[in-house]
């Protein structure tokens, strides 16, 4: 199991960026337990309290990416694979998985997949599903806040920011 220190920074599922503040024993339940304590960057009124011993929890806790990663994650994702998935019920419980993994990777293209459908049903004059934009919205967050974070501009300079990159690599690629 990854073990954190005070001050590190760390995704920690749909919650985002956060900081470890501190890692301290505290008394939830009549139980006593070691817990890391995080603050969300975003939402720095929110506490998390993550109990060290959980596994299941401490591993969601994930490293933040480098730059260097994003840049990469960023260059690959016209060649991500994105399939739409058709079963309602189907979609709802591999989304779900994929962002309670939070890899960076399947983030993407769900995003995509989504984001394709969406388009789809505005040519027919149709909007997404309410459940398939709250995927899409979470998605979006989690990689977006990395993103921000990492890279050192504000979440609504995330998309532009990407499809700036996704051109130069594609005129790059045409060169």
């Amino acid at each position: 199991m990854q073990q954190y220190r005070i001050g590190d920074t760390v995704l920690y599922g749909v919650h985002g960026i956060c900081k470890i503040e501190e890692q301290t024993q505290r008394k939830f339940g009549g139980k006593r337990q070691e817990y890391y304590i995080l603050k969300p960057v975003y939402t720095p009124d929110s506490t998390i309290f993550v109990p060290v011993g959980n596994e299941t929890l401490v591993s969601k806790m994930r490293r933040i990416l480098s730059a260097g990663e994003i840049r990469a994650l960023i260059q690959a994702m016209p060649d991500e694979h994105s399939a739409w998935i058709e079963d309602e019920t189907i979609r709802k419980e591999q989304y779900r998985e994929i962002l309670a993994r939070g890899d960076r990777v399947e983030l993407v293209r769900l995003i995509k997949a989504l984001y394709l459908h969406q388009k789809e049903q505005q040519q027919r004059g149709r909007r997404l599903h309410m459940t398939d934009e709250r995927f899409m919205k979470d998605a979006e967050k989690m990689l977006y806040e990395e993103f921000a974070y990492v890279l050192k501009i504000r979440r609504e300079q995330v998309l532009p920011f990407i499809l700036d990159q996704v051109q130069v690599a594609e005129k790059t690629t045409i060169a």
